[in-house]
């Protein structure tokens, strides 16, 4: 029996619109922020394609609206090739949107502190971004360009992002000065963290493997003490500690936030202090007993 995929409504589609435009609009403003009040005014720099702008900005004086738009377009022509039709229209009306918000907006100039440029330039920009991803756009392509070349080629997102600051900064260095290129480095660093933090949120998840023979019970703590869902799986014993065990065994399958993992480790101690336990991050969750996170 085939299943068809049930379409959404128009409400439904109108309403995830919404959402999406509330985030890019949001995300827009926050990066205004990071930009106009700290980072522009004390001729900082960050790291990804808004570096390459802010750089171009400094030593030519090109007004940085202009440049934003100019430098994101190949950006944007990749998206549209390489994820979807839709994810460009959104990152083109966010960074235009943008554009026009650090014309128009008029953001007061909070400090010239130089370490509080550096973090808090990066915490607003981070903000903006991370609030533009959740909205299905980007204002910064850069990662596009990432995923584009770690297709065609052994290196992976992570590393294609790292070269890419590492030229910026390097440039920077040697165009501007080495302190510019530095505090750059912890504007970035700022900016990263805060979009991890948007996208993954304090409720990362984490799933646990539960091997012990107190299986039940341990199954029984984590249904009706701690109010998360169970998934029973058949296994069979092999070598361990114990020596060679052939006898048939239940493993269970939970997903929890990463505030619950170390409860649920000394509940599990307490039933069973020799049960093996396994857990590692995941990126998101959906459905069963998991709070979801609205992302696209």
């Amino acid at each position: 029996m085939v299943t068809q995929a049930i379409a959404p409504t128009k409400s439904q589609t109108w309403i995830r619109l919404a959402k999406d435009v509330g985030f890019l609009s949001a995300g827009v403003l926050c990066a205004g922020m990071g930009l106009k009040g700290f980072l522009l005014p004390n001729n900082f720099l960050d790291g990804g394609a808004m570096g390459i702008s802010l750089l171009i900005e400094i030593t030519t004086g090109i007004n940085l609206a202009i440049l934003i738009v100019l430098v994101n377009i190949p950006f944007i022509w990749m998206g549209y090739r390489q994820i979807s039709p839709g994810f460009a229209a959104r990152t083109i009306f966010s960074i235009s949107l943008l554009a026009v918000c650090l014309v128009l907006v008029p953001y007061p100039t909070i400090t010239s502190d130089k370490l509080l440029i550096s973090v808090f330039g990066g915490f607003f920009l981070g903000a903006g971004i991370g609030l533009a991803i959740r909205g299905g756009g980007v204002l910064d392509g850069t990662e596009v360009l990432a995923i584009y070349i770690s297709r065609r080629s052994a290196l992976s997102v992570g590393d294609v992002i790292m070269l890419i600051n590492v030229l910026i900064f390097g440039s920077a260095a040697l165009l501007i000065n080495v302190e510019t290129a530095l505090y750059a480095m912890l504007t970035y660093l700022a900016a990263s963290k805060t979009i991890d933090f948007l996208i993954h949120g304090i409720e990362e998840y984490t799933t646990m493997l539960i091997i012990s023979d107190e299986h039940e019970a341990i199954r029984q703590m984590i249904t009706e003490e701690m109010g998360r869902g169970v998934t029973v799986l058949k296994g069979e014993k092999g070598y361990g500690k114990r020596g060679l065990r052939q006898n048939d065994t239940n493993v269970l399958y939970t997903v929890v936030t990463r505030l619950e993992v170390a409860r649920l480790k000394d509940r599990v101690d307490q039933i069973d202090p020799k049960a093996f336990i396994i857990n590692h991050g995941i990126d998101d969750a959906k459905g069963g007993m998991v709070k979801n996170r609205p992302l696209h």
